[in-house]
């Protein structure tokens, strides 16, 4: 790779999503990379979901600049919502590589699990991508560059566990895998920057609230896992970065904004074999959900006060930003909606649009992130109103390992069950996200995140260019 006798110091940045200070406390070896170096407070940017947040610190461009305004919205060209998507060219902006290979040529850079992974032009990426074979079954796999990196994976730490990454049965499985992963192409590659991605503190934080017991431990056991991976880049002589895009806060009321719209006879659905479908280019207006956002689209300009009366009078809502409010929070984007809900601190918004789940499409049912047309957390969850629900699982696995077509029916349609969320910008810096850093050089007393990328690039010794 680069040549040591010049090279920029070498950094590992891990994403430990979800993390606050509150949970830093019950993390040692993390504080411990703090204790040694310092940490420091991050302003987040509006919305505070991973996609935008990522985007933002690899650009240093806010939402406006660099146009991902959700983990998903409304393709108008297509006349279809999209969430989850992978491509690197929907990011738009000066990536942090980019400015490093200015500055120091042959930079090497190694995107484990960061989102928009596919298409950059990182040396090596890993990042969830299953099978979808011709029959319609789905199975676990990931997406590798150089692709020799699959089979190296594959072979030493097993098939990538993506059904441990998201759904009911999302756990540290899924989080050991990543991390030795990094460990491995830190090992095998030793790249100059290696971007590495934590989801596991998303999961039991949405299911059981942030203070949880069950949701403290998950931040204990995930600094346990961490460890060895810390102590390798140390060892090396990188800096080890660690930061978090958002802090989970506790949250008890769901607010159907789907459901409001249609009742004011703003949103339009077409139905199939009994089921409804959303039908974004029939509906005056319909809302992204993503969270406590939500963009609302409104096709006709005349609707906008209709819509905009729906939303003022929906409990739950905190804020409506029009085009003012969201230049004022730079989401003035053409792929937001000319509407955007900001949900109260407590509450959140769901995606459902059907009036009767009677009438529900089959995937309500399934962990099904790309055909929702919005961010559902009720997938974290087996449905506690079926009694039948683990056997039904077990006879769609066995179906799975037999080789034929299967459904795991299991999500529930009541999303009361959640109790943490984000989306917000946090109230204060105890339930929002901070930077931590083992440099010895302090960090500046507080750190936007559209500082991220110039930060990174001075932690690595080059002139942001």
């Amino acid at each position: 790779m680069s040549d040591t006798a010049a090279r920029p110091t070498p950094l590992l940045v891990l994403d430990v999503v979800g993390l606050t200070p509150r949970l830093l406390s019950r993390m040692p070896h993390l504080t411990a990379v703090a204790a040694a170096g310092s940490r420091a407070p991050l302003d987040t940017v509006l919305p505070a979901v991973t996609c935008t947040v990522q985007s933002t610190f690899l650009t240093g461009e806010t939402p406006s600049g660099h146009g991902v305004v959700g983990n998903g919205w409304y393709f108008r060209d297509l006349g279809d919502v999209l969430l989850w998507r992978q491509h690197n060219a929907l990011v738009a902006g000066d990536r942090l590589w980019d400015a490093a290979r200015r500055a120091h040529p042959g930079y090497t850079v190694a995107n484990i699990c960061w989102w928009y992974a596919m298409g950059a032009d990182t040396d090596v990426i890993v990042t969830p991508r299953p099978i979808y074979r011709a029959d319609g079954r789905k199975e676990p796999d990931c997406y590798t560059r150089p692709a020799a990196l699959h089979d190296e994976l594959t072979e030493k730490l097993g098939t990538f566990p993506l059904f441990r990454f998201w759904g009911p049965g999302a756990d540290l499985v899924s989080g050991r895998w990543i991390i030795d992963a990094t460990r491995h192409v830190m090992a095998t590659r030793d790249p100059d920057l290696t971007l590495c991605y934590v989801p596991h503190l998303d999961y039991d934080l949405q299911r059981y609230g942030p203070d949880d017991p069950r949701s403290l431990k998950a931040a204990a056991d995930l600094d346990t896992a961490l460890a060895p991976l810390l102590d390798e880049a140390l060892a090396s002589g990188r800096t080890v970065v660690a930061l978090s895009e958002y802090g989970i806060t506790r949250v008890s009321r769901p607010v159907d904004v789907n459901r409001a719209l249609r009742r004011a006879g703003l949103l339009e659905v077409h139905t199939q074999d009994g089921m409804e479908y959303l039908d974004p280019m029939a509906s005056r207006a319909f809302a992204v959900a993503d969270h406590q956002i939500a963009h609302v689209y409104v096709r006709d300009p005349e609707d906008l006060a209709a819509a905009r009366a729906v939303l003022g009078d929906l409990p739950g809502v905190d804020l409506v930003l029009d085009d003012e409010g969201k230049k004022a929070h730079h989401l003035d984007h053409p792929r937001s909606g000319e509407l955007v809900a900001v949900a109260e601190p407590d509450a959140w918004f769901t995606y459902y649009y059907w009036l009767d789940d009677a009438r529900a499409p089959d995937f309500a049912r399934l962990v099904d992130i790309h055909r929702k047309p919005g961010y559902d957390p009720a997938e974290l969850f087996m449905d506690p109103l079926d009694p039948y629900v683990r056997v039904r699982a077990a006879t769609a696995l066995a179906r799975k390992k037999l080789g034929l077509r299967y459904s795991m029916a299991v999500v529930p349609l009541d999303p009361s069950p959640v109790r943490g969320s984000h989306g917000r910008l946090p109230p204060a810096d105890d339930e929002g996200p901070l930077v931590i850093s083992s440099a010895p050089r302090p960090l500046p007393e507080r750190v936007a995140a559209t500082d991220v990328k110039g930060l990174l690039l001075r932690l690595a010794g080059l002139d942001a260019v």
